[in-house]
């Protein structure tokens, strides 16, 4: 078993899925031993990809307001472990009435993801942004995302699954208002108290 900086230096270096990326690979990830919570997303952005900052976006900004924390707590490696479902920005859907991103590179998890996880022996809750993440840790691909992030209180509170929160989901936002209402408030005390912090109010 590769040692904890040599195994970061693989991923950071990994080619694996060159010959697909658009952009080229730029695997974007935060990882340390001590973290306490995981963020399971689906992968970078393009605005992610150049900048090279996990959520360093419009997604990023309303996650943080979910869980209640600053940017500095978010971007600190022992308290927050962030790993996507796929560690590299996968190119756009192109084609009449397409928009957004195209699915994580399957290579990726199968490639790293087991690996970096034996190295997160201190996470309490997980976070499954979107529905990428939540068919490959929950097995749950015949539930669609809104039956799945229902079902929460089966999870809770070691796993938390969520919805992606993109702009794209306004409108899945606007019309699941129980979401806010009903987990937010839940999901921030407890990161709150695993991180023995204070509650901000953003």
């Amino acid at each position: 078993m590769a040692t904890f900086s040599d195994l970061v230096k693989e991923v950071s270096a990994c080619r694996l899925c060159e010959a697909h990326l658009p952009l080229g690979p730029r695997p974007v990830f935060q990882v340390n031993p001590k973290a306490r919570i995981l963020i399971a997303g689906q992968a970078p952005g393009k605005k992610v990809h150049l900048s090279g900052v996990p959520f360093d976006d419009a997604s990023g900004d309303r996650l943080r307001n979910w869980l209640g924390i600053t940017r500095e707590v978010f971007y600190d490696a022992e308290k927050i472990a962030i790993l996507p479902m796929g560690f590299c920005f996968p190119g756009s859907r192109k084609g009449a009435g397409k928009s957004g991103d195209l699915p994580p590179r399957s290579e990726c998890a199968p490639a790293w993801r087991d690996q970096l996880l034996a190295y997160l022996p201190n996470i309490e809750v997980t976070l499954l942004v979107g529905a990428y993440a939540q068919n490959y840790h929950l097995q749950v691909k015949s539930r669609t995302l809104t039956e799945t992030v229902k079902a929460w209180q089966s999870y809770w509170p070691s796993i938390l699954p969520l919805p992606h929160p993109s702009p794209r989901n306004n409108i899945w936002l606007s019309r699941n208002p129980w979401f806010e209402e009903e987990i937010i408030p839940v999901l921030r005390q407890h990161v709150s108290d695993v991180l023995n912090l204070k509650p901000v109010v953003l």
